[in-house]
């Protein structure tokens, strides 16, 4: 079944959404890169990587149902980053967005009486809440730590630990 053109246009206003938070957390490993923190840098861009392969999805369904989808005008990405808190902050912020996004897409189908968009909206909405949850975390611990060297530099080194895969993965 093919999607109402306001259905389109606000799935294409996800893509476009989910293409900013892949270079907000790109910018924001470049950030804490420069920090040397390599770990932590590697978390981020792994972030970076994941939003592209989530909108990779949107991409698919959106194609799937003979729509058209559509990569909008992208910012480059204003994240102002002094501190390790600094940069989970914003990264936190980001996942909010993308969330309240994902919320009031879920919002629009339903009103257009779009049953075929559920399954992926679904685990779009689980999948914020994990986002939301484990980045919450981070910035607890990194709130614990303060500013201590030698607990940064553990937490670095835990998130660099983080499995890696490609754009291309279906997640």
């Amino acid at each position: 079944m093919k999607l109402s053109d306001r259905l389109e246009a606000a799935f294409n206003a996800q893509i476009t959404l989910e293409f900013q938070a892949s270079l907000v957390y790109r910018q924001l490993a470049i950030e804490l890169e420069l920090m040397d923190l390599p770990g932590m840098a590697a978390w981020l861009r792994h972030q970076a990587d994941e939003e592209i392969v989530h909108a990779n999805k949107f991409i698919d369904h959106v194609a799937d149902r003979d729509n058209h989808p559509v990569i909008g005008a992208i910012t480059a990405p204003s994240v102002a980053v002094g501190s390790v808190l600094d940069a989970f902050r914003a990264a936190l912020a980001h996942e909010e967005r993308v969330s309240e996004s994902i919320r009031n897409l879920y919002r629009t189908a339903e009103a257009e009486g779009d049953l075929d968009s559920r399954p992926l909206l679904n685990w779009f909405l689980e999948e914020q809440v994990e986002e939301e949850a484990t980045v919450k975390e981070i910035v607890g611990r990194v709130v614990m730590i303060d500013d201590d060297g030698p607990g940064l530099l553990r937490l670095d080194e835990e998130l660099g630990l983080r499995p890696t895969s490609t754009t291309e993965a279906k997640a």
